[in-house]
């Protein structure tokens, strides 16, 4: 897959110091994954210790009623978009692709 790159339009060839910081900038994806996997861990433990039955019920309304209102669940969401995002511009500002 030598020189992929080539047959596909807008693409350029990279330098070995490009290559390298892609490489670098990829090599986050995960540590920042692992970081919003542990977030959301930590939010669904939240909500779980609100339930107290096999039923479910919330048994620490005043808590559910807080998680509730500050959505934490979303703003995990969001910050997984956002950070998926820049990493996506940040290749794309060193691979410099002239296609739209």
């Amino acid at each position: 897959m030598e020189n992929q790159h080539q047959k596909i339009k807008g693409y350029r060839d990279l330098s070995q110091e490009e290559i390298n910081l892609m490489n670098e900038i990829k090599a986050i994806g995960p540590q920042v994954q692992s970081v919003i996997e542990k977030v959301q861990k930590h939010i669904a433990t939240q909500r779980y210790n609100c339930k107290c039955d096999a039923g479910q019920q919330v048994h620490d309304l005043e808590e559910w009623d807080r998680l509730e209102l500050a959505t934490p669940e979303r703003f995990a969401a969001m910050a997984k978009t956002d950070f998926q995002t820049a990493l996506m511009y940040l290749v794309r500002s060193v691979a410099q692709p002239t296609s739209f």
